[in-house]
């Protein structure tokens, strides 16, 4: 059922942090909330794979040495500019990714059912060309180049290295991004949106949850996050508005994108309560949008 949000949920604390570097136990997090979610949930194995994986993304990112960032005169002229400095087409990738995602697979073999370990076994007898123009295919978002079933170990492995860089930067040398619907630290597009928790700092804020570096920026409620329309917009939910996770639809550009009301459940994680509401991205086709937000780990072909 849509609804249309009151003005008076819209109050926000005084002071604004416009940008929240990811922090080092993002994927420890991730698998508690993947969890919780599975208990009683249809799409349990699922979720408890999904667990699995950012256990192992967890592993990984304690166990990998610090990667390169750009240096300061780079900071400074993306600062100027209003580029996000880890953006992967002006980044080189540390080919290091690649043996992430080698050691993700391995991880999961065990759990992982047999279509998954087909896909793993791919990915480790695969040529390093290959693996680099599937990483590049999926930045791109050209979906009809990827080989779908090994999408979400790449993405997961990207994730943990760009995870490394960014929380390695300073906030204070990241500009305002030019495009609000793109992450300033690396220019790739949210998983989803979050809304801070009574009584937390961020109480009542939006912030948009990067897909690849897991970094957060501020984000005004009740504007479009694609094209900054604040006309008409429609909060779609499942069950009821009183449901934790909704959807923010546009009518201008036909977009929507999940928020994660913090406020009403405070143990929300963006990618984690993304794929256990694919109920609302059905909700959310039949209505005729478009998903804004990008999950590595739910990619369909076009």
């Amino acid at each position: 059922m849509p609804i249309i949000l009151d003005p008076e949920q819209l109050k926000t604390t005084d002071v604004i942090c416009e940008l929240r570097l990811p922090v080092l136990d993002l994927f420890a997090r991730r698998a508690r909330r993947l969890r919780q979610l599975a208990v009683g949930h249809s799409m349990r194995s699922y979720l408890e794979f999904a667990a699995a994986l950012a256990d192992a993304q967890q592993q990984q990112l304690d166990q990998l040495r610090a990667l390169p960032i750009p240096d300061q005169n780079v900071l400074e002229r993306c600062r100027e500019h209003a580029m996000p400095p880890l953006a992967p087409a002006g980044w080189r990738r540390d080919p290091i990714w690649r043996t992430v995602a080698t050691r993700l697979t391995e991880a999961l073999d065990a759990v992982a059912p047999a279509p998954a370990r087909a896909a793993f076994a791919r990915l480790r007898a695969a040529e390093p060309d290959w693996m680099e123009a599937q990483a590049d295919a999926l930045l791109a978002e050209h979906r009809a180049m990827l080989d779908l079933a090994c999408v979400p170990v790449i993405g997961a492995a990207l994730q943990v290295c760009w995870t490394k860089m960014a929380a390695a930067l300073d906030a204070a040398w990241i500009a305002t991004p030019a495009t609000p619907a793109l992450c300033p630290v690396c220019g790739m597009p949210p998983v989803a949106s979050v809304v801070g928790g009574a009584g937390d700092a961020d109480s009542g804020l939006r912030y948009l949850h990067c897909a690849l570096c897991g970094s957060e920026w501020h984000a005004v409620r009740a504007q479009c996050s694609q094209c900054d329309n604040d006309k008409g917009l429609v909060y779609y939910a499942v069950e009821s508005y009183s449901h934790p996770i909704q959807a923010e639809a546009c009518p201008e550009c036909g977009s929507y994108l999940k928020l994660c009301r913090r406020d009403q459940e405070i143990d929300m994680e963006p990618l984690a309560d993304d794929l256990a509401s694919l109920a609302l991205d059905v909700l959310m086709s039949e209505q005729k949008f478009a998903r804004s937000g990008v999950n590595y780990w739910l990619l369909q072909s076009e």
